[in-house]
């Protein structure tokens, strides 16, 4: 059966900034029969993350993290709809997601990987599951519930960093309905920052390429900043701890501004910046979101149901076609789409 699928065409190296020609559109082929156990799917969506830099290296800097071969298919979060089952528990047009989903428009999984999807909880939009209803929207929530220490009533205010992206344009709004008081977002253009403001329900946002960001910072959160959702890592970040408040918190979601250098993560901080983390008894803690699976299943029901509710404004910058992927990675590591950056593969 003839297929096609994306692999990793080259490294950008340690230091480089990765271009669409990283990745190659070919022809290959699948078994025309189905195995005891497994399922033959169909690809729909591709989840494309900036997590996905580090894979492009042969030594992704993490345990946790398995690099692309050269020449071999890249993978991630996808999700499909299963047309022939040989796996008990699934069955033909059943949807499913996975992790470790093969960046191909057809395969051959077994059924034990793939996890079975309730589309009515997302109103349909299967999407979401690689977004506000999945992976990207866990981080968010169980970020803020672990590292966050957010109270309601306590008057907190929270900084996101990168707030337009998948990851922060969701955080944000997380951070008010768990009880911030006050949501401030950093982002690239005007049009993100009024996404975030008109849209989003942040207080308000910073276009950190325009004006002076620590004075608009001391302007817009007078009585400091409580929790920071980091998710640039940098300078934005220095400035943001530097404006922080005694026993406050920083939630280490990302450092996407490190990502193109060889750095070990989380990056060290200036001596300066240090200095202040410590002074104030700042947190800064690694986060991964895959330390809390026991909460995976209740929590994703929550962000269903704000979901539903339309208390989570989900925004998606959708690419059309397997062959785009490689353009749709280097448009979202330049920090060019708003929200989710997904590949439609098949319709």
């Amino acid at each position: 059966m003839i297929i096609q699928r994306v692999v990793l065409n080259s490294r950008p190296g340690k230091n480089g900034v990765p271009v669409a020609e990283n990745f190659r559109l070919e022809q290959s082929t699948i078994a025309d029969t189905v195995q005891t156990g497994q399922v033959r799917v169909k690809t729909l969506y591709l989840s494309v993350d900036p997590y996905m830099r580090c894979r492009m290296n042969e030594d992704t800097g993490s345990d946790y993290l398995r690099p692309w071969q050269l020449s071999e298919v890249a993978d991630g979060g996808g999700v499909g709809v299963v047309e022939e089952s040989k796996y008990e528990n699934l069955a033909k047009g059943d949807f499913v997601t996975s992790f470790t989903w093969p960046w191909q428009t057809l395969a051959i999984l077994d059924g034990s990987s793939l996890q079975k999807l309730v589309p009515q909880l997302v109103n349909g939009r299967l999407s979401y599951f690689l977004g506000a209803a999945g992976i990207t929207g866990l981080t968010a929530l169980l970020g803020i519930r672990e590292k966050g220490h957010v109270a309601a009533g306590a008057n907190q205010t929270m900084v996101v960093s990168g707030a337009a992206g998948a990851c922060g344009s969701l955080a944000g709004q997380i951070g008010r309905l768990e009880g911030c008081s006050r949501v401030v977002g950093i982002a690239g253009t005007d049009e993100k920052c009024s996404i975030l403001a008109q849209e989003m329900g942040f207080d308000a946002a910073i276009n950190y390429k325009k004006g002076d960001v620590a004075k608009q910072l001391r302007e817009l959160c007078p009585g400091g900043v409580d929790v920071y959702f980091d998710n640039v890592g940098g300078d934005i970040s220095d400035t943001v701890i530097s404006q922080m408040n005694q026993n406050s918190h920083i939630i280490l979601c990302g450092q996407i501004s490190q990502y193109n250098k060889d750095v070990p993560y989380p990056p060290p901080l200036p001596p300066d910046i240090e200095k202040i983390q410590k002074e104030r008894n700042i947190t800064r803690e690694r986060f991964l979101v895959l330390n809390y699976m026991d909460k995976h299943e209740a929590s994703v029901l929550q962000l269903c149901q704000w979901i539903q509710e339309g208390k989570l404004k989900v925004r998606e910058t959708m690419v059309e076609g397997l062959a785009n992927i490689g353009a749709a990675f280097q448009s979202m590591m330049s920090g060019g789409n708003i929200g989710k950056q997904i590949v439609s593969v098949s319709k």
